[in-house]
């Protein structure tokens, strides 16, 4: 057998259950003597952790399997390593590199003219930074504040709309929206220093990583900031932030509390006074001053949930209170969450690109095209008050498809357009529906089920895998039928046994290896690695070489399915945060 064939066998037939419940454990008792405060035996367990040869391996798979930049070079132009590559990447590790400089690159704003700047570190410092977050975030996990929900493991913009609600329910509020801005590239890097209380070697490490500088038509040096596309920076942006809602409820007091919602570098704030409002701003924009930030000028507003032009926007969603009359709600208002305009909007430019992308398509290609949108959309505003919406949706939908349906034949009338594109089924009314029996999802076949938040001192560090595994189905944007697979294999990956955890990546697999067999039977949940290792299996020829194909082509894809399949993809779960 080559060295090269050695390598790689030696990496897919790592014992890699017995390596992740190793670093788990050793995470568990970190996340443990964080929470009681044992400041020695956390950074003695961090040190342990940092130079196992389990929690390197781990790094290396993160950063070479799962994540989704995984294809992204920085300077040095390496991605994609093979197995034995991977190995040598964890055997280097045991010492830590010294950070290079990242590769600057420009990606557009969803929806918005702006670019925002992504900061790409070459691979060994992703896999140092990946092995990092693995001894910080248990720590920080105990430590981080009940009402911060972005980039946090196990939780959801949906928790922080869940919160929302439970604080305005019982009486109108004055709101405080507040935006930082730019919040990743203005960050004070000896403010973050400070604040992580780390090991000397952890922060000698941190202090490399920040001031690197970066390739942007020449050399330019970064003097504040946590460059945007490095694995640990999300991390390092919530430490920075942490202590901001505990200051700002302390301005509140027992009859007039004022409190706060977190979400990345968004936030809202909610007082019974304007002036409690005005007073809460002024002391944010001081704090935020202490590590280098401040608010956005424009985008921080003060409104009311109930009075004038009632109402505010949050992560997609519409946030308002409406009077009611004599037989209303008990507290004369009530509160209703909804899909925003922008949102919508935003949808419908959507559904109409595609559908005049494909004017040439067939029926069934263009609905292939439509299901992933519409599914993963409608997902996401099933936990509030979107019925109505969702029939607009359709409404205006059905429009641009007999538009789409009479270019395609001028010379037919409207009667013959609906005979020939859409089928009356009892129950359903009209269906858009190919002759192969492929339907268009409809927005308003989706059921609207109420959220559940997360508890405010759960961590997916506490082992509570009943807690976590049915928070897990009940996703809001996970599809039934990954719902369903998720109960049938009892929260576990088929492949490796591991229970599925809130930050795991997780694929649909076909057991036979054909991708137009979508029986229940035949379909399964696996990690996204353990997906890897199996296509690695069976696409490995007898010379022993792995035949590697994009994505869309191993799942039988052609070009024209390729955009259908990658839509598809990134309406599929990932993670709870």
């Amino acid at each position: 057998m080559s060295p090269s064939l050695q390598t790689r066998y030696e990496w897919n037939q790592l014992p890699w259950k017995k390596i992740q419940l190793k670093v788990f454990k050793l995470q568990q008792r970190i996340y443990r003597a964080s929470q009681q405060g044992n400041v020695k035996l956390v950074h003695r367990l961090q040190r342990l952790l940092i130079k196992s040869w389990y929690g390197r391996l781990l790094a290396v798979r993160r950063v070479t399997q799962d994540n989704q930049g995984k294809r992204t070079a920085g300077i040095d132009g390496i991605k994609n390593l093979i197995p034995a590559q991977r190995l040598q990447l964890a055997h280097d590790l045991s010492q830590l590199p010294q950070a290079q400089p990242l590769r600057r690159i420009w990606i557009p704003k969803p929806g918005k003219p702006q670019k925002r700047p992504l900061s790409i570190p070459v691979m060994a410092d992703r896999a140092a930074q990946a092995l990092v977050k693995l001894v910080l975030e248990p720590e920080w996990e105990a430590k981080l504040e009940p009402n911060v929900y972005g980039f946090r493991s196990g939780r959801s913009c949906h928790d922080a709309i869940a919160a929302i609600f439970n604080i305005i329910r019982q009486r109108p509020k004055y709101v405080l929206e507040g935006d930082i801005s730019g919040c990743f590239e203005n960050i004070s890097h000896r403010a973050l220093l400070e604040k992580t209380q780390t090991p000397p070697f952890i922060r000698r490490l941190l202090s490399g990583w920040l001031n690197c500088g970066v390739f942007d038509s020449g050399f330019q040096s970064t003097q504040c900031g946590t460059p945007q596309g490095g694995v640990a920076s999300p991390l390092l942006a919530l430490i920075a932030l942490h202590g901001l809602e505990t200051h700002i409820k302390s301005l509140g007091s027992g009859q007039q509390p004022i409190h706060a919602v977190f979400y990345a570098d968004d936030f809202v704030v909610f007082a019974n006074q304007l002036s409690d409002i005005t007073r809460t701003q002024i002391a944010v924009e001081q704090w935020l001053e202490g590590i280098g930030l401040q608010l956005h000028p424009s985008k921080t507003k003060i409104s009311h949930t109930l009075e004038g032009k009632a109402g505010f926007d949050f992560l997609g969603f519409s946030i308002r209170q409406y009077r009611t009359g004599k037989y209303g709600s008990n507290h004369g208002f009530k509160t209703l969450i909804k899909p925003s305009q922008q949102s919508q909007k935003h949808h419908l430019g959507q559904l109409k690109q595609i559908v005049s992308i494909h004017g040439r398509a067939t029926q069934a290609g263009l609905i292939a095209h439509l299901n992933p949108l519409i599914t993963g959309w409608c997902q996401y505003y099933s936990r509030v008050v979107s019925k109505a919406v969702f029939a607009a949706m359709d409404f205006h939908l059905f429009g641009q498809l007999l538009r789409w349906a009479k270019h395609r034949h001028p010379k037919l009338n409207t009667h013959q357009i609906v005979s020939r594109y859409w089928l009356v089924n009892q129950g359903e009314g009209w269906v858009f529906q190919s002759q192969d029996g492929l339907k268009l999802r409809r927005h308003n076949e989706t059921p609207i089920r109420r959220h559940t938040k997360v508890k405010a001192n759960r961590s997916p560090y506490d082992g509570d895998w009943v807690y976590w595994g049915t928070r897990l189905r009940s996703y809001p944007e996970l599809p039934p039928l990954r719902a369903d697979l998720l109960k049938r294999q009892q929260g576990k990956c088929t492949h490796c046994g591991l229970n599925f955890l809130p930050s795991d990546l997780i694929e649909l697999h076909h057991q036979d290896g054909n991708h137009n067999n979508h029986r229940r039977q035949n379909l399964a949940l696996l990690h996204r690695h353990c997906h890897d290792q199996v296509h690695a299996a069976a696409t490995t020829t007898e010379t022993g070489i792995v035949d590697k194909q994009p994505r869309w082509r191993e799942a039988g894809c052609t070009e024209t399915g390729k955009s259908g399949f990658e839509a598809e993809q990134v309406g599929r779960p990932t993670c709870l945060g």
